[in-house]
C-alpha cells in the first residue's frame, strides 16, 4: 500500500499537469524543460540533503534508518499471528510460576536462547532484543523483587529508550523533508543566477531557463511533502508497532505479579492490542488450552 501511495504521488502529479496543459504541451514541458532541468537540480537537492542527514546523525543512526526503508513494504513489526504467539509464551511462562514458583523459570532465563520452553515460540525466541527485555525482568523477579509498582516503573523507563532508539529513524528523516524545500529554493537561486547570466539572449531562450531553475523549487516542495514526508510517517509509524510489543510483555507481566492467573493476566494482555492485531477472546483461550503444560 505504501509503494502504490508513492506510484500515485507520480501519477497524480504528472496526469494534474497533462489535464491542465494538454497531452502535446504537457510532453514539450516535460520533455523540454522539466527532465531535462531534473539531474543537476536533483544533484543539488539530494545531494545536500543526504550530506546534512549524515552531519547530523550517528553512523548507527544511518544504518538503521536504512533499515527502516523497509517499513515501506512491512508497514507494522507484527501480525496478529505474532502476538498469538507472544501470549502464549506469556501464559505458559505463568503457568510454570504459578505451578513452580519462579525458581523454576530460572534455567529458562539464564539460558534463554537454548531453553526448550522458549524455542517452541520461534518468532519471540528469533527476537533477541524482546527475549532479553523479558528475561531481564524475569531474572529480577526470581530474585525477590514482586512488586509491580517497582518492575513497572523501569518496565517504562526501558521501553522509553527503546521507543526513542524506534523513532529515531523517522525523525532523522522527517527532518531531512523539512529541509529539501529550502534547498530547492538554493537550487532555484542558482537557476537564477543562470539565467542572469544569459540576460541578453532572446524571451524564448530566457523563459526555458526560468523554467529550468524553478524546477529546482517544484523538486524540493514535491519530493519533501509528496515522498519523504510520507516516507518519515510510516517509519514512525512501524516504530510504534515495533514498541507496542514491548508494552504487550509489559502489561501481562504487571497484571500476573498483581495476582491475577495466568490466563486473566494474558487478557489483560490481549485487551490493550489493537483491534487490527488482536485475537478473540474464544480464539485464544482455545489455543491455550491446546499447550502443552510447561516444565
Amino acid at each position: 500500500m505504501k509503494l502504490l501511495g508513492i506510484l500515485l504521488v507520480f501519477v497524480c502529479t504528472f496526469g494534474g499537469l497533462i489535464m491542465a496543459a494538454g497531452m502535446e504541451k504537457a510532453m514539450h514541458l516535460i520533455q523540454g524543460v522539466i527532465l531535462p532541468a531534473t539531474p543537476a537540480e536533483t544533484v543539488i537537492i539530494m545531494g545536500c540533503a543526504i550530506a546534512a542527514f549524515l552531519i547530523g546523525n550517528t553512523m548507527d543512526t544511518v544504518k538503521y534508518t536504512m533499515k527502516y526503508f523497509g517499513s515501506l513494504v512491512k508497514p507494522i513489526a507484527y501480525s496478529k499471528d505474532d502476538y498469538i504467539e507472544l501470549l502464549s509464551m506469556q501464559f505458559t511462562v505463568f503457568k510454570l510460576a504459578r505451578s513452580k514458583g519462579f525458581l523454576a523459570l530460572e534455567p529458562h532465563v539464564e539460558n534463554s536462547h537454548d531453553s526448550d520452553l522458549f524455542k517452541q515460540f520461534p518468532k519471540f525466541h528469533g527476537n533477541h532484543h524482546a527475549l532479553d527485555f523479558l528475561c531481564d525482568y524475569l531474572r529480577i523477579i526470581s530474585l525477590g523483587n514482586e512488586d509491580p509498582g517497582q518492575i513497572g516503573s523501569l518496565m517504562d523507563k526501558e521501553i522509553e529508550q527503546i521507543a526513542h532508539h524506534e523513532h529515531h529513524p523517522g525523525h532523522a528523516v522527517h527532518h531531512m523533508a523539512e529541509g529539501i524545500p529550502a534547498l530547492g529554493i538554493v537550487a532555484a537561486v542558482l537557476g537564477v543566477i543562470k539565467t542572469m547570466a544569459s540576460i541578453s539572449e532572446p524571451p524564448e531562450v530566457l523563459g526555458k531557463l526560468i523554467g529550468s531553475a524553478l524546477v529546482g523549487t517544484f523538486l524540493g516542495v514535491w519530493l519533501s511533502y509528496g515522498i519523504f514526508g510520507p516516507i518519515s510517517q510510516a517509519m514512525t509509524e512501524r516504530a510504534d508497532s515495533e514498541v507496542l510489543y514491548y508494552k504487550i510483555i509489559k502489561v501481562g507481566v504487571l497484571a500476573f505479579l498483581s495476582g491475577a492467573a495466568p490466563q486473566v493476566a494474558v487478557e489483560f494482555a490481549r485487551k490493550a492490542l489493537p483491534h487490527n492485531v488482536q485475537p478473540g477472546f474464544n480464539e485464544l483461550e482455545e489455543i491455550l488450552n491446546e499447550l502443552p503444560a510447561p516444565t
